[in-house]
Protein backbone atom coordinates (compact mmCIF):
# COMPACT_ATOMS: atom_id res chain seq x y z
CA UNK A 1 0.00 0.00 0.00
CA UNK A 2 2.94 2.32 0.07
CA UNK A 3 2.86 3.07 -3.59
CA UNK A 4 -0.57 4.84 -2.63
CA UNK A 5 1.07 7.28 -0.28
CA UNK A 6 3.28 8.53 -3.13
CA UNK A 7 0.34 8.90 -5.67
CA UNK A 8 0.36 12.67 -6.60
CA UNK A 9 -2.74 14.53 -6.06
CA UNK A 10 -4.88 15.56 -8.50
CA UNK A 11 -5.54 19.60 -8.27
CA UNK A 12 -8.46 20.53 -6.97
CA UNK A 13 -10.59 23.07 -9.52
CA UNK A 14 -10.01 25.74 -6.72
CA UNK A 15 -5.79 25.16 -7.44
CA UNK A 16 -6.26 25.15 -11.37
CA UNK A 17 -8.62 28.39 -11.60
CA UNK A 18 -5.62 30.11 -9.40
CA UNK A 19 -3.21 28.90 -11.45
CA UNK A 20 -5.18 29.69 -14.55
CA UNK A 21 -5.82 33.51 -13.56
CA UNK A 22 -1.68 33.40 -12.61
CA UNK A 23 -0.28 32.21 -15.15
CA UNK A 24 -3.17 32.39 -18.17
CA UNK A 25 -1.92 29.10 -19.21
CA UNK A 26 -4.77 27.66 -21.47
CA UNK A 27 -3.38 23.73 -20.39
CA UNK A 28 -4.49 24.52 -16.97
CA UNK A 29 -7.83 25.82 -18.11
CA UNK A 30 -7.84 22.57 -20.63
CA UNK A 31 -7.31 20.47 -17.58
CA UNK A 32 -9.92 22.21 -15.70
CA UNK A 33 -12.55 22.14 -18.71
CA UNK A 34 -11.77 18.76 -19.26
CA UNK A 35 -13.65 17.76 -16.27
CA UNK A 36 -16.78 18.68 -17.04
CA UNK A 37 -17.26 18.79 -20.57
CA UNK A 38 -19.38 15.84 -20.82
CA UNK A 39 -21.58 18.17 -18.17
CA UNK A 40 -21.40 21.28 -20.51
CA UNK A 41 -22.09 19.15 -23.75
CA UNK A 42 -24.82 17.30 -21.94
CA UNK A 43 -26.51 20.87 -21.11
CA UNK A 44 -25.79 22.11 -25.18
CA UNK A 45 -27.83 19.31 -25.91
CA UNK A 46 -30.67 19.75 -23.68
CA UNK A 47 -31.26 22.97 -24.53
CA UNK A 48 -30.16 22.93 -28.63
CA UNK A 49 -31.32 19.56 -29.09
CA UNK A 50 -28.82 18.95 -31.87
CA UNK A 51 -25.19 17.43 -31.67
CA UNK A 52 -23.49 19.73 -34.12
CA UNK A 53 -24.39 22.67 -32.65
CA UNK A 54 -23.47 21.23 -29.21
CA UNK A 55 -20.24 20.11 -29.96
CA UNK A 56 -19.98 23.71 -31.85
CA UNK A 57 -20.95 25.39 -28.35
CA UNK A 58 -18.81 22.88 -26.04
CA UNK A 59 -16.06 24.90 -27.97
CA UNK A 60 -17.37 28.50 -27.77
CA UNK A 61 -18.11 27.99 -24.04
CA UNK A 62 -14.10 27.12 -23.18
CA UNK A 63 -13.39 30.51 -25.43
CA UNK A 64 -15.78 32.36 -22.77
CA UNK A 65 -14.55 31.19 -19.88
CA UNK A 66 -10.96 31.99 -20.96
CA UNK A 67 -12.31 35.71 -20.71
CA UNK A 68 -14.79 35.12 -18.30
CA UNK A 69 -13.15 33.20 -15.59
CA UNK A 70 -10.49 35.57 -14.66
CA UNK A 71 -13.12 38.16 -14.07
CA UNK A 72 -14.77 36.51 -11.81
CA UNK A 73 -14.86 35.21 -7.88
CA UNK A 74 -15.71 31.49 -8.23
CA UNK A 75 -16.93 29.59 -5.10
CA UNK A 76 -17.64 26.13 -7.28
CA UNK A 77 -17.07 25.95 -10.40
CA UNK A 78 -18.95 23.73 -11.45
CA UNK A 79 -22.08 25.14 -10.58
CA UNK A 80 -20.93 28.76 -12.36
CA UNK A 81 -19.83 26.45 -15.09
CA UNK A 82 -23.67 25.41 -15.22
CA UNK A 83 -24.75 29.01 -15.37
CA UNK A 84 -22.38 30.16 -17.90
CA UNK A 85 -22.85 26.75 -20.27
CA UNK A 86 -27.01 27.50 -19.39
CA UNK A 87 -26.79 31.28 -20.47
CA UNK A 88 -24.98 30.67 -23.80
CA UNK A 89 -27.31 28.03 -25.05
CA UNK A 90 -30.73 30.46 -23.95
CA UNK A 91 -28.69 33.33 -25.73
CA UNK A 92 -27.90 31.29 -28.72
CA UNK A 93 -31.59 30.27 -29.24
CA UNK A 94 -33.09 33.91 -28.84
CA UNK A 95 -30.69 34.85 -31.14
CA UNK A 96 -31.90 32.25 -33.41
CA UNK A 97 -35.26 32.76 -32.81
CA UNK A 98 -34.65 36.74 -33.85
CA UNK A 99 -32.88 35.92 -37.07
CA UNK A 100 -35.54 33.37 -37.79
CA UNK A 101 -38.23 36.36 -37.36
CA UNK A 102 -36.33 38.45 -39.17
CA UNK A 103 -36.27 36.03 -42.05
CA UNK A 104 -39.69 35.38 -42.19
CA UNK A 105 -40.26 39.46 -42.32
CA UNK A 106 -37.93 40.41 -44.58
CA UNK A 107 -40.16 37.62 -46.82
CA UNK A 108 -43.19 38.91 -46.25
CA UNK A 109 -41.72 42.41 -46.67
CA UNK A 110 -41.17 40.73 -50.65
CA UNK A 111 -45.11 41.49 -50.92
CA UNK A 112 -45.81 44.53 -49.48
CA UNK A 113 -46.37 46.28 -52.61
CA UNK A 114 -49.58 44.11 -52.68
CA UNK A 115 -51.36 46.03 -50.11
CA UNK A 116 -52.69 49.30 -49.68
CA UNK A 117 -51.04 49.61 -46.31
CA UNK A 118 -46.97 50.47 -47.19
CA UNK A 119 -45.88 52.08 -43.74
CA UNK A 120 -46.28 52.41 -40.38
CA UNK A 121 -47.34 55.95 -40.40
CA UNK A 122 -49.75 55.23 -43.34
CA UNK A 123 -51.85 53.46 -40.88
CA UNK A 124 -54.81 55.44 -39.16
CA UNK A 125 -53.13 55.04 -35.71
CA UNK A 126 -51.51 58.24 -35.35
CA UNK A 127 -48.60 56.86 -32.85
CA UNK A 128 -45.39 56.67 -34.37
CA UNK A 129 -44.66 53.61 -31.99
CA UNK A 130 -40.59 54.41 -32.03
CA UNK A 131 -41.25 57.75 -30.80
CA UNK A 132 -43.05 56.62 -28.18
CA UNK A 133 -40.81 54.08 -27.47
CA UNK A 134 -38.13 56.15 -26.85
CA UNK A 135 -39.95 58.57 -24.97
CA UNK A 136 -41.33 55.84 -22.70
CA UNK A 137 -37.89 54.46 -22.26
CA UNK A 138 -36.09 57.76 -21.24
CA UNK A 139 -38.78 57.62 -18.81
CA UNK A 140 -37.56 54.33 -17.10
CA UNK A 141 -35.65 54.47 -13.75
CA UNK A 142 -32.02 54.54 -14.90
CA UNK A 143 -31.34 50.59 -13.77
CA UNK A 144 -34.59 49.50 -15.95
CA UNK A 145 -33.14 51.10 -19.05
CA UNK A 146 -29.92 50.04 -18.72
CA UNK A 147 -30.82 46.26 -18.02
CA UNK A 148 -33.57 46.62 -20.59
CA UNK A 149 -31.23 48.20 -23.28
CA UNK A 150 -28.38 45.49 -22.22
CA UNK A 151 -31.37 42.62 -22.61
CA UNK A 152 -33.12 43.71 -25.42
CA UNK A 153 -31.47 45.32 -27.61
CA UNK A 154 -27.66 44.23 -26.95
CA UNK A 155 -29.15 40.67 -26.81
CA UNK A 156 -26.73 40.15 -23.45
CA UNK A 157 -27.48 37.24 -20.83
CA UNK A 158 -28.34 37.91 -16.95
CA UNK A 159 -24.85 36.94 -16.00
CA UNK A 160 -23.14 39.52 -18.80
CA UNK A 161 -25.63 42.58 -17.74
CA UNK A 162 -24.76 41.48 -13.68
CA UNK A 163 -21.29 41.41 -14.46
CA UNK A 164 -21.53 45.09 -16.57
CA UNK A 165 -23.22 47.14 -14.62
CA UNK A 166 -22.35 45.60 -11.33
CA UNK A 167 -25.68 44.09 -10.33
CA UNK A 168 -27.04 41.26 -8.27
CA UNK A 169 -28.13 38.73 -10.75
CA UNK A 170 -32.06 38.68 -9.15
CA UNK A 171 -32.25 42.91 -9.65
CA UNK A 172 -31.12 42.27 -12.88
CA UNK A 173 -34.59 40.23 -13.27
CA UNK A 174 -36.24 42.41 -11.01
CA UNK A 175 -35.58 45.36 -13.20
CA UNK A 176 -35.64 43.96 -16.42
CA UNK A 177 -39.52 42.41 -15.57
CA UNK A 178 -40.42 45.82 -14.29
CA UNK A 179 -39.22 48.04 -16.65
CA UNK A 180 -41.16 45.50 -19.50
CA UNK A 181 -43.96 46.35 -17.50
CA UNK A 182 -43.27 50.03 -17.03
CA UNK A 183 -42.94 50.18 -20.80
CA UNK A 184 -46.35 48.43 -21.77
CA UNK A 185 -47.98 51.23 -19.24
CA UNK A 186 -46.38 53.89 -20.73
CA UNK A 187 -47.37 53.05 -24.06
CA UNK A 188 -51.23 51.91 -23.58
CA UNK A 189 -51.17 55.69 -21.87
CA UNK A 190 -49.50 56.99 -25.30
CA UNK A 191 -52.29 55.35 -26.76
CA UNK A 192 -54.92 56.68 -24.93
CA UNK A 193 -54.20 60.37 -25.37
CA UNK A 194 -53.28 60.03 -28.72
CA UNK A 195 -57.17 58.60 -29.16
CA UNK A 196 -58.62 61.11 -27.63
Amino acid sequence: MQFLKNKPKKDTDEALILRFCQENDLEVLGTLYHRYMHLVYGICLKYLKNREESQDAVMQIFEILVKELPRHEIKIFKNWLYGVSKNYCLMKIRKDVSEKKKQENYSSDIFMENTTELHLLDKDEPVDLNIALKECMEALKEQQRLCITSFYYEEKCYQEISDDLNIDLKKVKSFIQNGKRNLKICLDQKKQIDHV
